[in-house]
């Protein structure tokens, strides 16, 4: 009993240092890693050592290994937003956002395509072989492309194009060293609208997240 009194408050230890944890990224990562750690080890342990005492204990070791685990994704993303904003700093054709520890990379599409087409331009191409280089030094993310299209046209014919553009971009990062295994391509059509304006709902997204595990 006194050992399972121990765990429980090593365990309330641990998740209030990081719930009073800032805001930053890291922290955040932190914080996520702690939470998940915490309810694996728990479930773990209960069902290792059949008993409270085993579930706290694992609780407390998986929010200790989540908590570490977390704090380092949350400094990779950070190395990585850093080099990407400073690769594409000299670009007007994209923007950067961060949510949590994933990064977007977001594309206007008429700097990539030319209307009503799935061929890159040739514009398009430094832009691309900016971002590969950094998808090539930050090899522990998953990569999605997205393409995006406006609302004129029919549904299916957006479809379809926004499948083949994201399919293009795809095959221009593997030309790049990319690995192709970490890349999926999907198209969303016109589904996904951001604005009332068709320029910016004509767009490519370049998702990048984190490999945990």
């Amino acid at each position: 009993m006194k050992k399972a009194i121990a765990m429980v408050g090593i365990l309330l230890i641990i998740l209030t240092v990081f719930s009073c944890a800032g805001s930053t990224n890291r922290e955040r990562g932190a914080k996520t890693g702690v939470l998940v750690g915490a309810g694996g080890g728990a479930a773990l342990g209960q069902a290792i050592g059949k008993s409270t005492e085993a579930t706290l204990l694992g609780a407390a070791i998986g929010a200790a290994i989540g908590g570490i685990a977390g704090n380092q994704i949350g400094a990779y993303m950070d190395r990585q937003e850093q080099d990407l904003r400073a690769a594409m700093a000299q670009s007007e054709a994209a923007s950067i956002q961060r949510t949590q520890d994933v990064l977007t990379a977001t594309f206007k599409s008429e700097v990539f395509f030319d209307f009503d087409s799935a061929i890159l331009k040739p514009g398009a191409y430094p832009e691309i072989g900016r971002v590969a280089g950094v998808l090539n030094k930050y090899p522990q993310t998953s990569i999605r492309v997205e393409g995006h299209t406006d609302a004129k046209g029919a549904d299916a014919y957006n479809q379809t194009l926004s499948e083949k553009r994201a399919q293009a971009v795809k095959a221009a990062l593997v030309q790049r060293g990319v690995d192709p295994l970490r890349i999926q391509a999907i198209g969303f059509g016109e589904t996904q609208p951001v604005s009332s304006s068709d320029a910016m709902n004509r767009r490519v997204n370049i998702v990048i997240v984190p490999v945990v595990g």
